[in-house]
């Protein structure tokens, strides 16, 4: 696919002009995002949402989707969470659809049980479905085929991502897998801060088993707690921390947060050297040039060798839901100690 122009995106107020707001200063790395124009976006599986995904063992990508068919052959019923599975590079990829009885759900909107994050560890994939009550984790061991389901947060982390490393956690800073997520039991109100939970990687569906993001100590390093009463903010952003998803980039050495603020095209991209941040600004707009744009993911199966080159996926790609693709420039500084 030939994309000979880029658009430049800086930091974007609103409409008005009027300077945007970021939580947090500018990154020292990622000096500026830059997007493909509008009309290189790749839409595929129109009238499907919600897409969080993972890269798998096989090299593939797996994916789930909301209130919707999935991709073409669409399915015969509207499902509130189907899966699917993502083959090929992002210049030419296609989707397939994955009937299982175990893990579709039917029903619209907070009526049905929708994944939030999505992830391969050993072979397994793991997904935090949301609207089921806070949140609950599922397990796949034959490639989403079928599914079984644990146990369910009753605190807060009602919308919770997986972070991602490599192919099928490959890379990964340690044994541990981490989710983040609003610091809410709803996916659909806006709170002040994120959570982050870490589980080690062969005890995800025992709940015992998770601690809870606390402080930083004086030292800089994690305290973390079994009492997710006592949890922290890993993330602040007044009034405007939505659902999310994370990534490692491995060539840049960073952590990056794509987070929205609303349905309508408002969300930053956030950069660490930590799961825990501290957390700088890459990206950061009111308003996007994709109307009611919402849902971004970023895979870590489409990130260049030089971690410059990364594909947001995205819902609503103007006035319909679709899985919709769009590539991403990253220019950066050197990375020095990093």
């Amino acid at each position: 696919m030939s994309l000979p122009h880029v658009m430049i995106v800086g930091f974007l107020g609103a409409a008005t002009g009027a300077p945007a707001q970021p939580p947090y200063p500018p990154s020292p790395i990622i000096k500026q995002v830059t997007f493909d124009p509008v009309s290189a976006i790749v839409r595929k599986a129109v009238g499907s949402d919600n897409w969080p995904i993972t890269w798998a063992d096989d090299g593939h990508m797996y994916t789930s989707y909301g209130d919707g068919w999935g991709f073409e052959p669409k399915t015969d019923i509207k499902l509130s969470q189907g899966l699917a599975k993502i083959i090929g590079p992002p210049t030419d990829f296609r989707g397939e659809n994955i009937r299982s009885e175990t893990g579709e759900r039917t029903g619209d909107g907070p009526k049905g049980a929708k994944a939030s994050g999505m992830l391969m560890v050993d072979g397994v994939l793991y997904m935090w479905v949301r609207n089921t009550g806070n949140s609950q984790i599922t397990w796949s061991s034959d490639h989403a085929k079928t599914w079984e389901w644990g146990f369910k947060f009753d605190t807060s982390f009602g919308c919770p991502t997986l972070l991602n490393f490599g192919k099928n956690y490959e890379g990964a800073r340690d044994d541990y897998v981490y989710s983040y997520s609003q610091d809410g039991p709803s996916a659909y109100v806006a709170y002040d801060r994120v959570v982050l939970a870490r589980v080690p990687k062969d005890r995800i569906r025992d709940r015992s088993a998770y601690e809870f993001f606390e402080r930083l100590d004086e030292n800089g390093q994690p305290v973390w707690t079994k009492d997710v009463n006592k949890r922290g903010a890993a993330f602040s952003h007044p009034g405007k921390c939505r659902r999310m998803d994370v990534v490692y980039n491995p060539a840049l050495k960073r952590y990056i947060m794509i987070q929205g603020f609303d349905h309508d095209s408002g969300f930053g991209i956030f950069d660490a050297p930590a799961p825990w941040g501290p957390w700088t600004t890459a990206f950061y707009t009111e308003k996007w040039d994709v109307e009611q744009a919402h849902g971004y993911r970023l895979p870590s199966k489409w990130i260049s060798a030089d971690g410059t080159t990364m594909y947001v996926v995205f819902c609503c790609a103007g006035h319909y839901d679709a899985f919709a693709v769009r590539r991403m420039t990253l220019t950066t500084a050197a990375l020095g100690g990093q």
